[in-house]
């Protein structure tokens, strides 16, 4: 049993033997003992993880005591098990307990799905409090609920609740306390309530409550709590609100409340906490709100109140909290806000504010927290009499300088600093005396010189924060290549002047970006960071090879190398579990071949290896990483700050964690891609931009037919490259497809008449190819200019030129007729077996499975129908198609009864069609259909092989007693990693005799 459940029999049964015994003056009924007994026996005690002297339950016996009253820890109108951690289901002997009082399962994590909770408590009719919070139940909200005229208390916070709520429940004659906040597919509205109305808290907060507030909210005069945060409602607020005299507690934030706040609620004098952030209100806040002298909380943030800081602020002498960010204000910070003596936490960020920051806010003692960030203010911060201070953010501020603090003056508390933009020339002195700082940015300055002594000492074990990046540092002090911060998190000196070695950061570090400076030297010292998250060395000078380490930091998720100048073999062997979702190693000097072992990162989503001097076929195998959005193989990577004070870096959640503190940020890759002809900028990637750039390499081979799955690609450029075979057909699968770029390569064919359902395609270019035929006409292509088709000697049609002689078909089917004099098909043929008419297909990929030369085929073949020959004169007939990237297979084979096997062998290697392994019959056989009869002649021991109604060889025969004909692929020793064929129109005929 696990350890939770004896934390509940050594905390939760002790006090419930605690509580009155008047309740149990009678003997327990038998079927209550029963139930017990069932709840006992449905888990198992291991003494040895036992943490009481004696397990509870054990005086549980019905032979020694038959009154269950007289058990450890048993009053049984009160039954408290929460924070028990439990799993799996309610035990359904609980519901049997029908003198129960008040029964608490919260936080026990069981879930109640069957029984559901309708059927839960309708034997429970003598409850008064019920509290099932944060147990799964995934069930309409019953309204047998209704019936429980006892209740005073009903708590089901995040119990995923769906439905309509019961308004019969807010009828409930003793109901003072309703909770069920955080059912956020639970719906419902707040019906017309009546005088005198028992409920003290209301709490709807999280769920799908709609409508207006009624005006006889003014009748729950007893209201002391009312919290309906992130729903639905809408409409103004009834002036009723200010009859609630007894409330202390209003949160109304997140919701679609417009008009004008109204002035009654000035009347809430016993108020203490307001929250009203997150609506559409707008005018004026009413200066009756200057009564309220006894709250402590108050936010207005979000808002669209017009003006500045509010001066009968200053008369609410109790706050301790007051949030006005993205409030709208404007004008100065007025120095009356220096009255609120208690103030903790002060939120002014997202404002218009101008002016210097008052005097009077650095005589807030108390002041813990305070936020300024995001306005237009300016002047000096004093902060040595600020001693309770912790947080301060004053990023996007005219500020010059920091502080007139005595060098000798120390701020231990403040562990948070943000001066991110702030105008600062150098890293202020005051920084170094602040022995407890966790988190320093000062990104995005003017600060030069170099990095000073005190953010290299190893003493400093509590910061783990630091943002030097966008700025014109130069180096170390010290000219130090170690940073020894025991417990550094995350460090940013991107976007500097840095000229020196790469700084080794300490193993601590999961974050680490010192991308665009001037580092040069190898980068081996980065193996001694062990807990990488993310690492970007990019746009530097950095040379040597690639260290091996970097496969085998398993907690890299980010790996930025591009714009330097590594050279060397990208490191192989990347193993299972690899967690890289990006990789850019662009602009680089590197060689060899892609890592075929990539393909057990399966969380890989960017690739991108453009600019180096890598030669190898097109890579098939990245089919089998099923989150691969896009390989960029040619894309200029930056990195950008974006939103509020969050560098969004490739829409990946990373968790970071400190010794003291977790935290979570966004990151978004930012690219730029060929788009319609012209490189466009996307700083960050929208989440359904797809895009694959192979362009500007040495790409061998063709086009996989498999591209035609990727159904959101909107931009494919696989320009100036050595690309052979034809243009698939599964590009006009492509239907969000806007940009495609094909050019200077060595496609040839026709271009496929298809490619006109293409209708958002805006840019088309397959220039300087080896392309034939009509060019395809309507749609989209009647807008696209001469020089997308120049270079081409075969094409014709619109916008060229030259004109078209003769509509060819789309599937180029072979004449009737087969060349030659002597022609089998002058003969009088008869069907012997009608093979598959329409879209027979054939096809394995290989990945880890290995077939060897005694396999059986993926194939159709006339022997499986019974239809072998040992004499006369026999033809094969169909129409075969092979996708790009099959090769090393053979797709068709006249088999032999006895050796030498086989009488006839066709193979498809790199693209081209061969006799056996010589000679070629036809090149560029890749994604299009042809037409092949194969015609043997046993008498006279001769096959020939016709194709598209060509005659391309006469071979001898090869012997044996009878054969038949196969077709589909069949591995040789060199495969490719994916084969297939496939076969439509298969006909086996013979001569009449």
């Amino acid at each position: 049993m696990a350890p939770s459940i004896f934390f509940l029999f050594c905390t939760s049964i002790v006090f419930l033997i605690l509580l009155p015994a008047s309740f149990a003056d009678s003997l327990c009924r038998p079927d209550e003992s029963s139930a017990l007994m069932e709840f006992k026996q449905s888990f198992r005690i291991n003494r040895t993880e036992w943490l009481c002297d004696y397990p509870k339950v054990e005086s549980w016996s019905l032979a020694r005591h038959g009154d269950c009253c007289s058990w450890d820890g048993v009053k049984l109108h009160y039954l408290n098990l929460s924070y028990s951690e439990f799993s799996g289901k309610i035990p359904s002997d609980i519901s049997r307990l029908s003198r129960l009082v008040s029964l608490d399962l919260s936080l026990t994590w069981w879930d109640l799905e069957t029984p559901n909770l309708g059927n839960f408590v309708q034997n429970l009719t003598m409850l008064r409090e019920l509290d099932l919070s944060y147990i799964s139940m995934s069930s309409p909200f019953p309204h047998e609920m209704a019936n429980l005229s006892s209740l005073k208390s009903l708590k089901l916070v995040e119990c995923q609740l769906n439905g309509e709520f019961p308004v019969s429940i807010f009828q409930l004659p003793n109901l003072e306390v309703l909770d069920v906040r955080d059912n956020y597919n639970l719906s419902g509205f707040i019906p017309e309530l009546h005088w005198g109305n028992p409920l003290k808290s209301l709490f709807l907060w999280g769920t799908n409550f709609l409508g207006e507030i009624p005006v006889s909210i003014g009748n729950l005069v007893f209201l002391n709590e009312l919290s309906i945060s992130e729903c639905g409602f809408s409409g103004s607020l009834p002036d009723s609100l200010g009859n609630l005299s007894e409330l202390a507690y209003l949160d109304i934030s997140v919701n679609k409340f417009q008009g004008s706040l109204p002035a009654s609620l000035g009347n809430l004098s016993e108020l203490a906490y307001l929250d009203i952030s997150a609506n559409k209100f707008h005018g004026q806040i009413p200066a009756s709100f200057a009564n309220l002298t006894r709250l402590s909380s108050l936010y207005l943030s979000s808002t669209n109140f017009s003006g500045g800081i509010w001066h009968w602020l200053a008369n609410l002498a109790k706050l301790t909290e007051l949030y006005l960010s993205d409030a709208q204000l404007t004008g100065p910070i007025p120095s009356s806000l220096g009255n609120l003596t208690r103030l903790v936490r002060l939120y002014l960020s997202y404002n218009n504010l101008q002016g210097e920051i008052p005097n009077s806010l650095w005589e807030l003692k108390d002041l813990e927290i305070l936020v300024l960030s995001r306005n237009n203010l300016s002047g000096t911060v004093d902060l040595h009499r600020l001693e309770n201070l912790e947080y301060l953010y004053l990023n996007f501020n005219n500020i010059s300088f920091v502080s007139r603090i005595e060098m000798n003056t120390t701020l231990p508390k403040l562990s948070y600093l943000s001066l991110e933009s702030c105008d600062l020339h150098e890293i202020p002195k005051l920084l170094g005396h602040l022995s407890g700082l966790e988190r320093i940015d000062l990104s995005h300055n003017k600060i030069g010189g170099s990095i000073p002594t005190w953010m290299g000492n190893g003493s400093r074990e509590s910061l783990w924060y630091v943002d030097l990046s966008h700025n014109f540092l130069t180096g170390f002090v010290d000219n130090r290549i170690n940073l020894p911060l025991p417990n550094l998190t995350y460090l940013d000196i991107s976007s500097n002047s840095l000229k020196m070695g790469l700084p080794t950061p300490p193993p601590s570090v999961s974050y680490y970006n010192i991308s665009n400076n001037i580092l040069f030297g190898d980068i081996q010292s980065i193996c001694r960071a062990k807990s990488l998250v993310i690492l970007d060395l990019s746009s530097n000078s950095l040379n040597g090879t690639i260290p091996t380490c970097l496969k085998n930091i398993h907690s890299l998720e980010i790996l930025d190398l591009g714009k330097n100048k590594l050279d060397g073999s990208i490191p192989q062997a990347y193993p299972k579990g690899c967690a890289l979702s990006l990789i850019d190693l662009a602009e680089n000097r590197l060689q060899g071949l892609v890592p075929r072992s990539l393909t057990k990162c399966k969380m890989l989503e960017y690739l991108d290896l453009g600019y180096n001097q890598i030669l190898d076929r097109f890579p098939l195998w990245l089919s089998e990483l099923t989150k691969l959005k896009a390989m960029l193989q040619s894309l200029h990577a930056m990195k950008v700050l974006v939103g509020r004070d969050r560098l969004e870096y490739m829409n990946t959640w990373v968790d970071i964690t400190s010794p003291s503190y977790t935290f979570q940020r966004i990151f978004d890759y930012g690219m730029k891609l060929m788009n319609k002809g012209t490189e466009r900028e996307y700083p960050k990637v929208p989440y359904a931009l797809m895009g694959i750039d192979l362009s500007n390499n040495k790409f061998q081979g063709c086009i996989p037919d498999v591209i035609g799955d990727l159904k959101s690609l909107v931009l494919l450029s696989l320009s100036n490259n050595i690309l052979t075979g034809s243009i698939p057909l599964s590009l006009s699968n492509l239907t969000r497809l806007e940009s495609l770029d094909l050019s200077q390569n060595k496609f040839s064919g026709e271009i496929p008449q298809q490619l006109v359902q293409l209708t958002f395609l805006s840019s088309f270019n397959v220039s300087h190819n080896q392309l034939s035929g009509p060019i395809p006409q309507g749609s989209q292509f009647n807008t696209f200019a001469i020089d997308s088709f120049a270079m081409n000697e075969g094409l014709c049609g619109d916008p060229l030129p030259k004109k078209c002689t003769m509509a060819r078909d789309n599937l180029p089917f072979p004449p009737s007729r087969m060349e030659g004099e002597e022609s089998p098909f002058n003969l009088d043929w008869k069907f012997v077996l009608i093979g598959v008419g329409v879209g027979f297909l054939v096809g394995v990929v290989l990945g880890n499975l290995i077939i060897d030369k005694k396999s059986k085929w993926f194939l159709y073949y006339s022997k499986k129908m019974g239809y072998d020959y040992s004499s006369g004169v026999w033809q094969f007939e169909g129409h075969g198609y092979v996708p790009c990237g099959t090769s090393g297979v053979c797709i068709m084979q006249v088999f032999g009864a006895s050796p030498p096997a086989t009488t006839l062998m066709l193979r498809v290697y790199n693209g081209s069609l061969y006799y056996y392994r010589n000679p070629v019959l036809v090149e560029n056989i890749y994604n299009r259909w042809f037409k092949l009869n194969v015609i043997h002649d046993v008498n006279a021991s001769t096959v020939k092989i016709y194709i598209d109604g060509q005659l391309k060889m006469v071979a001898p025969g090869r012997g044996g007693g009878s054969h038949y004909f196969k077709c589909g692929v069949y591995a040789q020793d060199d495969a490719s990693y994916y084969m297939e064929s496939r076969w439509k129109g298969i006909k086996v005929l013979k001569i009449r005799d």
